[in-house]
């Protein structure tokens, strides 16, 4: 099933009581997208509950609670579990089996309350239940632990711990992903049946809906002049593990550096290209600043603390481009924030992003230095393919996306489709 434009009205689904893992929102920088997606997901339940509709949220029993603000929701209970972050590789295994106990009569006499069934929807695929006794909805955002095997490889207890969220995800009742590209993906990696894949775009948060130069959207922030980037700079808002590919960027930069300065660039742009990379720990900056110095390029860098959406989305509105040098990425949503703000996009050629991307970006391959070098000159030296490229992303922009009420119906649709009673 795809989401995508309709004839006509369509008849809203009916409601259905969702157990659902609330745990990533407790602890969004262990797994930002997935804290992102539920996150919009749940807002956008919340801004138009279904009749019958409710939710029993499993939480943290440590953190504090991140979904007392949706006051729309039916929330039939909150179980909350002991902290298992705190045995790190090990909660992959333990996880599955805490989950299905707490989820043990989540579901009991749902149908009392109006609803037409019940499922467990886990959102990430991060770590599942085990024999609930509900229909399991998965959620893949990410995709690295099959693809990148090596460095998602771990001890014995990673292993086990993948090797049965594997089967779990071959089982379950559907599985959502926001891409054709994905879903192929899902059937030749975990081996999912092709009827229980159901593609659902993702959508952009509100603050990046807009394009450079609508005052309204930019919110007035001019965050790039605090951090001293002048009118021309890159914008890198991906994360810092194995599944990014900075390393290949910052030998790019050092390629640019080694091949001089071109004679047709502005006198006040840099060279090589400014990089301002966001969201970077302490410890994340310290060892990208050990790389970058190795390379040579530690100039070329910028730091920004982890920024609000709409900083973010205003910093991406006056940058040339956004950057994406990734391994893996199943979900491409910094790709399609980007695009939102008319922003162009340099991505790798991987996963989700040449189909979100097309002709709003430059595509390269995955770990190739050369090519990433030519791509960053174009787009930094080139005003007529900047213009271009530029201008597909700001008609992109303003042709629309789905919005998350587009993707909260269209996922309970699937609660609909496999709820059981």
């Amino acid at each position: 099933m795809t989401l995508g434009a309709a004839a006509g009205p369509i008849p809203r689904p009916p409601g259905v009581r969702v157990v659902l893992d609330a745990r990533p929102l407790q602890d969004p920088g262990r797994a930002p997208v997935t804290a992102a997606y539920l996150g919009s997901l749940l807002e956008a339940y919340d801004a138009a509950p279904l009749p019958g509709e409710s939710f029993a949220f499993l939480l943290g029993s440590d953190l504090d609670d991140p979904t007392a603000g949706l006051t729309h929701l039916d929330v039939i209970g909150r179980r909350l579990l002991p902290p298992t972050q705190l045995l790190r590789s090990a909660a992959q295994t333990v996880d599955p089996f805490l989950l299905r106990g707490a989820s043990v009569g989540a579901a009991w006499r749902a149908e009392r309350g109006g609803a037409q069934g019940a499922v467990y929807h886990a959102v990430g695929a991060g770590t599942l239940p085990i024999a609930s006794g509900l229909p399991l909805i998965v959620t893949i955002l990410d995709l690295a632990p099959w693809e990148l095997r090596t460095a998602f490889g771990g001890g014995t207890a990673t292993r086990f711990g993948q090797r049965l969220r594997h089967r779990l995800l071959r089982d379950a009742a559907a599985v959502i992903v926001g891409t054709e590209t994905v879903a192929a993906a899902v059937r030749r990696l975990l081996h999912v049946r092709p009827e229980r894949i159901h593609v659902v775009p993702v959508a952009p948060r509100p603050a990046f809906v807009g394009p450079a130069g609508d005052p309204a959207a930019d919110h007035g922030f001019d965050d790039a002049a605090r951090l001293g980037l002048g009118s021309r700079y890159l914008v890198y808002p991906g994360r810092y593990d194995a599944r990014q590919d900075l390393a290949t960027l910052l030998a790019a930069l050092a390629a640019l550096t080694a091949d001089g300065r071109p004679a047709d660039i502005p006198d006040d742009a840099a060279w090589p290209p400014r990089v301002v990379l966001v969201g970077a720990s302490p410890a994340d900056r310290a060892s990208l600043a050990r790389q970058a110095a190795r390379e040579g390029v530690g100039e070329a860098l910028a730091y920004a603390p982890a920024l609000s959406d709409a900083r973010l989305a205003g910093l991406l509105r006056g940058a040339r481009a956004a950057l994406l040098p990734v391994r893996s990425d199943a979900t491409g949503l910094a790709a399609v924030e980007a695009i939102a703000t008319g922003t162009p996009v340099v991505a790798s050629a991987v996963g989700a992003l040449p189909e979100l991307v097309g002709a709003a970006g430059l595509l390269v391959p995955a770990r190739d230095v050369d090519r990433l070098a030519v791509a960053l000159h174009t787009l930094w030296t080139d005003d007529q393919v900047h213009g271009r490229i530029a201008e597909a992303a700001r008609e992109r922009a303003a042709a629309g996306w789905p919005s998350w009420a587009d993707v909260a119906e269209a996922t309970r649709r699937v609660y609909a489709a496999v709820g059981r009673r």
